[in-house]
């Protein structure tokens, strides 16, 4: 009975997590079946994809509103992206098929040939860089807490001292944590609504996790509120397998095509309501909005002072 409360209860914090959004159910036929754009001079497909004539990208399943399900159908701003990059290269936006991966699960997937890339909130870190190949950046993320509306935190330095942080397996946060806050406990769990669930519940005293999540969650639930420490501010990059250049070429061809438009800002209006637009204008890539990777710097070792 207990295990069936609990998965009941993770089932709940998911479905708060897309309407804390004000996420309606995604059109995922209808975005198959939308007037065929021109297709931009881009540079040639992989052989193997174009002969398969779609992509297979890995997208997050449990992380709006970039990647979710609701319906049965996959919503969010990195499954846009990928939809937007089969129309470009197909002229459909049906023309791909996507699998969910979780922070763990996504490189591995990426790695063992299961998809083309992966577009799944993917920070770029120099020891990740080392594994795979990353697009330009398609996103600027930063890292927030999640407490209690009764919590006070002073200067991050000292906030995390003796406390519990959860965050979720195989992210940036976990590795910080661990480098930085030696007297801090750290509870990974594995999905951004678990880690919720955890700061709800009791078993930690708060959330580690990317602000675009996290924004959502502390605007639609009068218990929690983000405190205004802010860190770890890197983009987000497609993963592409190491020494796939033909991929990675494509993509960012892509990336800069869709930039140029505006498109992402596009995407991301139609992504979250439209309270939250201010919260997102530096975020994206836009004509006037330069992403750029902290390359030459380790940043999960940069630890405050």
């Amino acid at each position: 009975m207990k295990r069936f409360s609990i998965a009941v209860a993770l089932l709940v914090v998911a479905a708060v997590a897309v309407a804390a959004w004000g996420i309606v159910a995604p059109s995922g036929v209808a975005a198959g079946q939308a007037p065929q754009a021109k297709k931009p001079n881009l540079p040639a497909l992989p052989a193997e994809v174009r002969s398969r004539g779609k992509w297979e990208i890995g997208v997050k399943c449990d992380t709006p509103p970039f990647g979710y399900i609701k319906d049965n159908t996959n919503g969010g701003y990195d499954v846009e992206v990928a939809r937007r990059f089969a129309q470009l290269a197909f002229g459909n936006k049906s023309k791909v098929d996507l699998t969910c991966t979780t922070t763990q699960s996504r490189i591995p997937t990426l790695t063992s040939k299961r998809v083309d890339m992966i577009a799944s909130t993917l920070t770029w870190t120099a020891e990740r860089e080392q594994t795979i190949d990353y697009s330009i950046p398609y996103f600027g993320a930063a890292g927030k807490l999640l407490v209690k509306n009764s919590v006070q935190l002073g200067k991050l330095t000292t906030a995390l001292r003796g406390k519990t942080v959860v965050t979720t397996p195989g992210s940036i946060y976990d590795r910080w944590t661990n480098n930085c806050f030696k007297d801090t406990k750290l509870l990974v769990i594995g999905g951004p609504s678990n880690g919720v669930l955890a700061v709800k519940d009791g078993r930690a005293d708060m959330m580690m996790y990317d602000d675009a999540f996290l924004i959502g969650v502390a605007a639609n639930d009068r218990d929690l509120k983000l405190t205004n420490h802010k860190f770890l501010t890197i983009p987000w990059g497609i993963g592409i397998r190491k020494g796939d250049t033909a991929t990675k070429r494509w993509v960012d061809a892509a990336i800069r095509h869709m930039t140029k438009g505006d498109e992402f800002w596009k995407i991301m209006r139609r992504t979250v309501p439209r309270r939250f637009y201010p919260l997102f204008t530096k975020s994206v890539p836009r004509p006037k909005v330069k992403l750029a990777f902290p390359r030459g710097t380790v940043p999960e070792q940069a630890c405050p002072r």
